[in-house]
């Protein structure tokens, strides 16, 4: 490579600074292999780079390692043929490290309240990046963990779960003590800063492929995540960028924005934009391998397969100006924005999405009155949402587009414009309302099948309609219904109305 050529490949790199000092594994003793413990070795690099920042290079091979802990100013590059492979505790002789003591009375359940039982964790770092074209296989980590210690305990699990056993429900829930030991994050980053994830797959995430809790100026980028459970969660996160990834998640969200009461206080995710990319719900491990196989129909909360985007569940802090463009979305769960504990959503924009093989609603706004935190937690408030260019085709008929507040609580200045959705058709009447269900966990079917196909809004106060065209082959229930809807404006509704 000439000397031009690698002025421009440093330009190219997030730090170029970093460049200036570069640290292969393998002089640290890696080896690669698949069998080998490589976590001494990798840890080492890395923190030899961290002394006056470098670049770790990670060549062709398999690394088998139990828990990295990145430090500042260091690049992580996986070239190609590179995996970083989540070792198992159960054959691998070794453990991840514990989860912290965070104390008993924890309002977001174990997996969103721990960081560092992870296989990749930054925690505090800055100007951090981990980049491709290598890849994570996360095949030691687990995707289960214990719920929330919340002593109220409403609306902690979907409604569709009612029917599960208690053994049913502890094998996804472990107790905690169980949880000491295993890994159950790909990639965790907590109160880090100046982060950029790009060029990178990850298959088998655990929980969470990635969970960014109290991070700012975060760009995940270019990203393939093929996962059995949530793909990128960003939680209490400002100024941050998701563009151009491919997320696989048939058993819970793809991509969704949080604001828990993980760090303690009550934090807002805020500029936040999630632009090109594709999300979907097809069987684990078809994504990446290129068969997008359909054989699992449910996902572990019984309901249909999730894959989605998502704003919630967790929402004390609220969230403000958040943006999703240009998405594709394929037989998954449509756009849900929801807030359930308190907070305030606000100045959130939804256009030129396209989706196909709907699982349940195609758009799903939810004020509900969980109030998962501290003493004082209220009612949370929805307003200025813009919805446009929204195409859906293939929707579940169950499950009109819904905007779902609570009295006294109403969703507030909603737009829809250019939206068209098109249903499979054949639901039966709807005789009676759907209760207000006011604390139970959100989500499209927790009303069972609506009282419309194609929009259902109760409790929305300043609903604008620029264009909305329904289409079903057929349906006994009325195309819309709007209940408490109050300043209403509706122009260039079409369709089969």
């Amino acid at each position: 490579m000439g000397r031009r050529s690698v002025v421009a490949a440093l330009l190219l790199l997030p730090f170029p600074a970093h460049a200036a000092r570069r640290f292969d594994v393998r002089t640290f003793g890696a080896r690669g292999d698949d069998r080998t413990i490589d976590t001494q070795a990798i840890q080492q690099a890395i923190d030899h780079a961290g002394h006056g920042g470098g670049i770790v290079i990670v060549p062709r091979g398999r690394y088998r390692c139990f828990t990295l802990r990145l430090v500042s100013n260091v690049t992580l590059v996986l070239e190609e043929g590179a995996t970083i492979v989540a070792a198992d505790p159960a054959t691998d002789g070794g453990r991840y490290a514990l989860p912290e003591d965070r104390g008993e009375q924890l309002y977001q359940d174990f997996g969103h309240s721990h960081w560092h039982n992870s296989l990749i964790v930054g925690d505090g770092v800055r100007r951090v990046a981990i980049l491709g074209p290598g890849g994570i296989d996360g095949a030691g980590l687990t995707r289960d963990g214990p719920g929330a210690r919340w002593r109220k305990q409403a609306g902690e699990r979907p409604l569709s779960m009612r029917q599960m056993t208690a053994a049913e429900i502890a094998a996804l829930e472990p107790d905690a003590a169980r949880m000491n030991g295993l890994g159950n994050k790909a990639i965790a980053l907590v109160d880090a800063r100046d982060v950029r994830i790009e060029g990178l797959s990850i298959r088998k995430g655990g929980h969470f492929a990635i969970l960014a809790t109290g991070c700012s100026d975060l760009t995940l980028r270019n990203l393939t995540i093929d996962t059995d459970r949530d793909g990128i969660d960003l939680d209490c996160v400002s100024r941050v960028l998701v563009e151009g990834c491919r997320v696989n998640s048939p058993n819970d969200d793809a991509i969704v924005v949080k604001s828990s009461f993980a760090l303690g206080r009550v934090i807002a995710s805020e500029d936040v934009t999630i632009r090109d990319c594709d999300v979907s719900g097809f069987d684990l491990g078809t994504m990446i391998d290129g068969t997008r196989r359909r054989t699992q129909q449910i996902a572990p909360d019984r309901d249909r397969v999730t894959g989605r985007i998502k704003l919630g569940t967790e929402s004390n802090g609220g969230y403000r100006r958040i943006r999703i463009e240009r998405c594709r979305f394929t037989r998954s769960r449509g756009v849900a924005l929801e807030t359930v504990d308190g907070g305030v959503m606000e100045d959130v924009i939804v256009r030129d999405v396209t989706m196909d093989e709907v699982t349940t609603a195609p758009l799903f706004l939810r004020i509900g009155d969980r109030r998962r935190g501290p003493a004082g937690t209220g009612t949370g408030t929805i307003r200025g949402v813009v919805i446009e260019g929204l195409r859906a085709s293939g929707i579940d008929p169950r499950f009109a587009a819904t905007l779902a507040g609570l009295p006294g609580h109403p969703i507030e200045d909603v737009t829809l414009r250019d939206i068209r959705l098109t249903y499979l058709g054949g639901g039966a009447a709807v005789k009676v309302d759907p209760p207000e269900l006011a604390d139970a966990y959100p989500e499209p079917s927790m009303f069972g099948p609506t009282p419309a196909w194609g929009l259902w809004c109760r409790h929305v106060r300043g609903l604008r309609i620029d264009g909305l065209h329904l289409a079903s082959p057929g349906d006994a229930r009325p195309a819309t219904k709007f209940d408490d809807v109050t300043d209403a404006k509706v122009t260039k509704l079409t369709g089969n109305v």
